[in-house]
């Protein structure tokens, strides 16, 4: 039997056709978070990693996942929802491909997490963490075929880290509060 802090914020709420709608606004807000940005090269500083981690938070592993891939479907056919207007292939497969995977995989490993582990801040905040980390490595991973290793942590990692992690406490703080809102109501 699952508590009502085990289950998406949402859930309750989704049948029939709130799923798709639930999936689109997934993939609009990462979208949107992609579009408030600070231009570094070759890797934009977004608001992509608090909309993955909070996607995470409030729908759920499974659920996340399909937002970022529905997300990720709409760049690759030419959708400009990636960071500065941009769409197509070219993004997925250049420098920032690698971070954009990681959001898919984050989202899913860090929200089955926490749908399955709930708790208060630290609980939530520990698998977003544990998923910036899969974000950071696969994104790293391929930015190096572009930047060569030495440079990879000093542009892929470095300037981020602060606003990540203030990103991933922001995302968390979110969806606690929600899950308290949703307790008492």
């Amino acid at each position: 039997m699952h508590s009502p802090i085990d289950t998406p914020v949402y859930a309750p709420v989704l049948a029939g056709w709130r799923i798709p709608a639930a999936i689109i606004g997934g993939s609009l807000l990462m979208a949107l978070s992609g579009q408030i940005q600070i231009p570094f090269w070759p890797v934009p500083m977004t608001m992509q990693v608090c909309a993955t981690f909070l996607l995470a938070g409030l729908a759920g592993g499974r659920l996340a996942a399909v937002m970022v891939a529905t997300f990720l479907a709409e760049a690759a056919i030419g959708v400009p929802v990636l960071a500065g207007g941009s769409g197509g292939i070219a993004p997925l497969v250049g420098p920032t491909g690698g971070y954009l995977l990681g959001f898919l995989i984050a989202a899913f490993l860090a929200g089955e997490w926490i749908r399955r582990r709930p708790g208060g801040m630290v609980a939530t905040v520990v698998p977003m963490l544990a998923g910036l980390v899969v974000i950071y490595a696969l994104g790293c991973l391929w930015l190096a075929q572009f930047t060569g290793w030495s440079a990879v942590i000093p542009v892929g990692v470095a300037p981020f880290l602060l606003g990540d992690a203030l990103k991933v406490l922001l995302a968390a703080a979110v969806t606690v509060a929600l899950r308290r809102l949703r307790r008492a109501a």
